[in-house]
């Protein structure tokens, strides 16, 4: 089978515990499958959230900031931080990794997209993992709220720009339900989706965690983006990172939409 371009995007919520400080077990787990999917001859890239959670973490906040001078500067620790842990812990299975920050104006021109994806066709090239991240100490447009989305939809760009057959989005929950699955336990899980319509919209209620600023709306406009150009999108549930290897072999699990043609 040919090896396929993929990217995974990985949520706070995913990243981190409930009370904001880093999930080494899952982070350590995600590292490890993504490293052995990479000896398999996949590409892969790394669209990571957390560095504001991590940042929490780092400085003993317990609750998010809603001053966004203050979410800048905790972004600036975090990312230190998260960049320190995915270097060492994919360098234990003798992978690299290169940082990528990126704002939705490094996309807003052709010049500058091709610089974005020059840069990422040379790593992987070279056998090296990006990790990307929204620029957050310099744009502010996701802290506040004019966004990118927890960077669901960071991954969705990166995924059209660099021509990803698929998207892999990491949250919490298991897919996308028909109504809230934390609230009714009679919600059903829609197993694929061949384009997302007002309806298919509607199912997506709420905002995610307390440390992240997803949910699964940010998580639908995201899939809609990229399956409008070509990039096939599986919502699964982060909590074991070894679930990716279930999309990588062929079988459905989560939610897929469908690359729309």
């Amino acid at each position: 089978m040919e090896n396929k371009r993929t990217v995974v995007k990985v949520g706070t919520s995913t990243l981190t515990y409930e009370n904001g400080k880093i999930n080494y077990r899952r982070i350590e787990s995600l590292c490890k499958v993504m490293s052995d999917l990479q000896n398999r001859g996949e590409q892969i890239m790394l669209v990571s959230s957390g560095a504001i959670g991590v940042g929490m973490g780092k400085t003993g906040l317990q609750s998010r900031p809603s001053e966004t001078k203050k979410k800048q500067a905790l972004a600036a620790i975090g990312q230190c931080e998260l960049m320190f842990m995915y270097d060492k812990l994919f360098g234990e299975y003798n992978h690299s990794v290169a940082q990528i920050l990126l704002t939705r104006y490094a996309v807003e021109t052709d010049q500058k997209r091709q610089n974005v994806i020059n840069t990422i066709d040379e790593l992987l090239k070279m056998n090296i993992i990006p990790v990307i991240n929204e620029n957050d100490t310099v744009a502010i447009d996701e802290l506040e709220g004019n966004n990118f989305g927890d960077n669901d939809m960071l991954s969705a760009i990166v995924a059209g720009l660099v021509g990803a057959d698929r998207l892999i989005i990491l949250t919490d929950i298991d897919g996308l339900y028909d109504s809230n699955p934390r609230t009714n336990p009679n919600a059903v899980k829609i197993e694929v989706v061949d384009k997302i319509n007002q309806e298919i919209l509607s199912m997506a209620a709420g905002t995610g965690s307390n440390r992240g600023t997803g949910g699964m709306i940010t998580k639908l406009q995201a899939a809609d983006y990229a399956t409008k150009r070509g990039v096939e999108v599986h919502v699964i549930n982060g909590s074991n990172p070894e679930n990716l290897y279930e999309i990588f072999d062929g079988n459905n699990i989560g939610t897929t939409f469908l690359a729309r043609q």
